[in-house]
């Protein structure tokens, strides 16, 4: 048998789990079907890698030399086979943008549609900003248009370059029949009682959002996870007010209105390849990201006037 680097990332897979058991569970094998791979990888290499015992596997001395061969080849090929994929979209043409907000992203598509009226646009979109940051970092995406909370480090930060679009204080969505929907601006701390609903996301923004309910006194009674259409209907029929962006459109049945003290935070940020084609066209596209900003954000203070007056 030949030895191949999926051989070496389970060989690591075990080492990093400490045991069979943990290392099949996180590899989605049955331990029967890794045992019999890791018997096969070990005859292949001449000897036992692993010793066993009731407190799991210790690396033999061969197991030691094998791993620390791993940890060179696996990175330098995960390495080789992004930079493939940039060098051969080098040649390509087009904005390929990633994001999680999608009334900005969709004023950016907007701004350079008109821009660039013959380069395809293509977005890709996710809750997860880690995910988009990857799409960048891996080179299928060029752009990754995605937010943080607070002074929090973005996604990758040592693999991409970011730049700032803008930063918003955090709105609450609230149904139009709500008793506080009249009022320009709601304290936290007057929202206790309510049941809130937002959309996941994998950076600090759950964490910093339940600090700042405790220091307003109160714990969320619930919170419902789930995505922007559902979160919106919920505020909508009144079952739980929101969190969102300033930038929020102008949605049937829904008042946004600050929180008073601005106790949230929202970065909105760009970030891109250094080394990747799309970081030539980056000022040019962070650019047209802050005007799709300004232009969100002045559409949305405008209709809340409105809704004021």
């Amino acid at each position: 048998m030949d030895l191949e680097l999926r051989h070496l990332k389970t060989v690591r897979a075990i080492a990093e789990a400490g045991s069979l058991t943990r290392a099949a569970t996180a590899l989605g094998l049955a331990q029967p079907a890794l045992s019999a791979q890791l018997k096969r990888i070990e005859r292949a290499l001449g000897g036992a890698l692993f010793e066993r015992g009731r407190d799991g596997v210790r690396a033999t001395a061969l197991g030691d030399l094998v791993l620390e061969r791993a940890r060179v080849v696996l990175p330098a090929v995960c390495e080789l086979q992004e930079e493939a994929v940039r060098f051969a979209r080098d040649g390509a043409t087009g904005h390929r943008l990633g994001g999680t907000h999608g009334p900005l992203l969709g004023g950016l598509v907007d701004r350079l549609a008109r821009a660039e009226p013959e380069t395809q646009v293509t977005t890709y979109t996710s809750w997860s900003e880690r995910e988009v940051a990857r799409g960048v970092a891996a080179g299928r995406l060029d752009f990754a248009l995605v937010g943080v909370c607070g002074e929090s480090a973005p996604p990758e930060a040592g693999r991409l370059a970011w730049a700032e679009v803008a930063r918003d204080a955090v709105y609450v969505m609230l149904a139009t029949g709500h008793p506080l929907a009249s009022r320009p601006q709601v304290a936290l701390a007057e929202l206790a009682a309510e049941d809130w609903t937002d959309v996941p996301g994998d950076g600090c923004f759950g964490d910093c959002f339940a600090a700042a309910c405790v220091r307003s006194g109160f714990t969320p009674v619930r919170v419902y996870e789930t995505d922007t259409a559902s979160c919106v209907h919920l505020v909508q029929v009144g079952r739980a007010v929101g969190l969102c962006r300033a930038t929020f459109p102008a949605t049937p049945g829904i008042v946004t209105r600050p929180l008073t003290s601005a106790p949230l935070l929202w970065r909105h940020l760009l970030g891109w390849h250094p080394e990747g084609r799309a970081a030539a066209r980056a000022a040019a596209v962070l650019g047209h990201a802050r005007a799709a900003h300004a232009e969100a954000l002045a559409r949305s203070a405008g209709r809340s006037a409105d809704a004021l007056s």
